[in-house]
């Protein structure tokens, strides 16, 4: 009668994000299913470390070897929804090239102060390939 298609006439809008929702547990081999929280303590433990600065690509496999059953994806929204993720910090390596060795100088007072070598191409003899 009012001339609308029923398929249209009967939908109900969908309210807030489309789709499933974020699953918040992972399971853990040794622990069983364990929550987001656990995941995130992990995360800042290894973090924690002095010598490891990574991103979540890396991140996601030290969680795996300590038995997290878990994806990169997933680890991403952890990650972003945390504040763990290191996007502003990154290094901008576009047209950057190589501009500061033509303002380096080295100054030296005595012979064999500074020594510098420039290695292109090693001989690997028992591969047999440079």
């Amino acid at each position: 009668m009012v001339g609308m298609v029923h398929s249209s006439y009967y939908r109900r809008p969908s309210l807030g994000r489309k789709g499933n929702k974020p699953s918040e547990f992972t399971f853990n081999k040794s622990k069983g299913m364990v929550s987001q929280d656990a995941v995130i303590k992990s995360v800042k433990d290894i973090l924690s470390n002095e010598f490891i600065d990574c991103g979540y690509r890396l991140m996601t496999s030290y969680l795996q070897r300590e038995g997290y059953l878990i994806n990169h994806k997933k680890l991403y929204r952890i990650m972003r929804e945390e504040g763990l993720l290191k996007l502003e910090n990154r290094i901008n390596r576009s047209g950057s090239g190589r501009k500061f060795v033509k303002y380096r100088k080295v100054i030296t007072v005595r012979p064999f102060q500074c020594i510098e070598m420039d290695l292109k191409m090693v001989w690997i003899p028992s591969v047999g390939k440079f």
